[in-house]
């Protein structure tokens, strides 16, 4: 359950990354408010995973399943580039994550 949870924080940190990009400096009302709570659900659930995982390996998961996500999220609905460097970084970040899944915690 810690791992669904962390996946899911993960995932909400795409989110409110995404907000917060659309708040403008927070002059939008809609776009600030999404960022902030979703934001503080992802801080919750990485929070309640924590109980069950290493701080190290779940902290870095977070940050992993974020990056990718905010970084794939902004080549295709944002229309970032999409060059082969980019992608070959963002597949280590996904191999690292993996990584730290099957390695035992």
């Amino acid at each position: 359950m810690a791992w669904l949870l962390l996946i899911v924080a993960g995932l909400l940190e795409v989110v409110w990354a995404l907000a917060l990009k659309q708040t403008e400096g927070f002059t939008r009302l809609w776009p600030s408010l999404l960022a902030c709570s979703t934001a503080l659900l992802s801080f919750v659930l990485l929070s309640l995973a924590l109980r069950e995982l290493p701080v190290g390996t779940a902290y870095a998961v977070w940050v992993g399943v974020g990056a990718v996500g905010v970084t794939l999220a902004g080549i295709v609905a944002l229309g970032e580039s999409l060059s082969p460097a980019r992608l070959v970084f963002v597949a280590l970040i996904a191999v690292g994550i993996v990584g730290l899944k099957v390695s035992g915690t």
